[in-house]
């Protein structure tokens, strides 16, 4: 079975043209927006219903307006609000060294440079400047570290395993030195 990574969100339709507002979740949206890309549409986490030709594309804010190919009524594609568009995991792009897609991250066992276990990669959250992971453990409040080089100190996929130094004050109760 071929994953599917998803690039986009539709939050509703444009106009009446059958064009639609996506958010995009990718770093690649010229290309993945620009007329003639290949998308797949699909409910949110299920598998794809229907893979679609980009006709038109534009920045639009902090959105994107795309129209598709036979798809040129508000009716057309009124149901798709919530849908994702996704593409096969053989269209992602290399990353350079160092850079990771978030599926490569989400369920990475974390460990702090001292040996202790933190808990597991559960989210990346994209609040501003730079990403922050949030690391769950059962039963204790996520702990929420800022995706910088002081505090990631190395990502082994192969091993699963993420090594990071707790700086002063990342942990809840802990006051700052």
């Amino acid at each position: 079975m071929t994953a599917y990574y998803t690039v986009g969100v539709v939050t509703k339709p444009h106009g009446l043209r059958g064009e639609v507002r996506v958010y995009p979740r990718t770093d690649f949206p010229e290309e993945r927006f620009s007329p003639g890309s290949r998308l797949w549409l699909r409910p949110p986490g299920s598998e794809p219903v229907a893979e679609l030709e980009v006709r038109s594309g534009r920045r639009h804010q902090n959105l994107w307006i795309v129209g598709f190919q036979g798809y040129h009524a508000i009716s057309d594609v009124e149901s798709w609000r919530g849908y994702e568009l996704c593409i096969p995991e053989d269209m992602l792009h290399p990353l350079p060294e160092g850079a990771y897609y978030y599926h490569q991250l989400i369920g990475l066992e974390v460990i702090s440079d001292t040996g202790e276990p933190l808990g597991v990669l559960a989210e990346v959250l994209t609040p501003g400047a730079n990403d922050v992971y949030a690391v769950r453990k059962p039963g204790q409040p996520d702990l929420l570290l800022p995706a910088i080089r002081d505090v990631i100190l190395s990502v082994d996929l192969e091993a699963r395993r993420m090594t990071v130094h707790l700086l002063p004050g990342l942990r809840d109760g802990e006051e700052d030195e």
